[in-house]
């Protein structure tokens, strides 16, 4: 893989030209998953705007496959000129005030790039929490192609000692907090896309409890290969947050819902988002 890897991203594209052929006409990867949250995200669109979309799913997230497997190539002056960071101030100034920045990110774009961009910008500072995975080749590769460019990793049931261990370190802790939950304890539920959606909790509990600044992080596709992040702030860490009111995670799910109603076939439309129910 790392020789592929090597390759220059215009000639992965080409690569990935084909997996969008093989994914959408040939396995037809996840087709119905796909399709059936388009329809029930966007209810308002017809048989023919969600097949577009659909389209425009597989187009992108076959792109977002090869560049993923670039991270074991890429260098960090190529990195640096295919992302920008924009409103980047918001981190550096919770940075010189030595404080803990919690980014919250989703799956739109190409989420990967998103801490590893923030590695080599802010050197020593980017901190990422991650859902092991089960095989062990695919954990060790992921996790090589994520920490290379300096990104250290924390795993999720770790996220508490390790706030507690680093206290007070200037740093940003980056969290993708619009994957399903597990199970329905400690989710906080809110329509999303016209749907009844279970998120996370953590972010509210953490700001609440280490007085963290929250920033929303989304990263969007400029031209093929080349990305910028944006970046807003939820919440400045110094307001009083009641971490049952899930105000962190709301807002969050409002910035998401936004951003894909901005960009529909950048989501992740083959993850079982809407799996996990709401208890009767």
């Amino acid at each position: 893989m790392l020789g592929l890897a090597r390759l220059p991203l215009s000639v992965l594209h080409v690569v990935a030209d084909g997996f969008y052929l093989l994914m959408r006409y040939g396995l037809r990867y996840r087709q119905k998953v796909v399709l059936q949250n388009l329809r029930n995200s966007f209810p308002e669109r017809s048989e023919a705007e969600i097949r577009q979309i659909s389209a425009g799913f597989y187009r992108h997230f076959a792109d977002v496959i090869v560049e993923i497997l670039k991270l074991a190539a890429i260098s960090p002056a190529e990195l640096r000129r295919r992302v920008q960071i924009r409103n980047a101030e918001l981190f550096t100034e919770q940075f010189g005030a030595g404080r803990t920045v919690l980014a919250l990110g989703s799956h739109i774009g190409n989420w990967e790039w998103i801490l590893p961009t923030g590695a080599v910008t802010f050197p020593d500072k980017a901190h990422g929490v991650y859902k092991p995975l089960s095989n062990p080749f695919f954990e060790h590769f992921m996790l090589r192609l994520r920490t290379r460019t300096g990104a250290h990793l924390i795993p999720m049931r770790d996220t508490l000692r390790d706030m507690l261990r680093r206290r007070g370190q200037p740093r940003s802790l980056s969290m993708l907090s619009d994957q399903s939950p597990a199970s329905p304890e400690q989710t906080y539920w809110t329509t999303f896309l016209h749907q009844e959606t279970a998120f996370y909790t953590g972010a509210d509990k953490l700001a609440a409890q280490f007085h963290c600044p929250v920033l929303y992080v989304n990263i969007v596709r400029q031209r093929r290969g080349y990305y910028e992040i944006s970046v807003e702030q939820l919440h400045d860490g110094t307001a009083p947050l009641d971490k049952d009111a899930h105000a962190i995670t709301e807002a969050f799910a409002r910035c998401v819902e936004r951003d894909i109603r901005a960009r529909p076939a950048d989501y992740l439309w083959s993850h079982r988002r809407w799996k996990l129910k709401r208890a009767a």
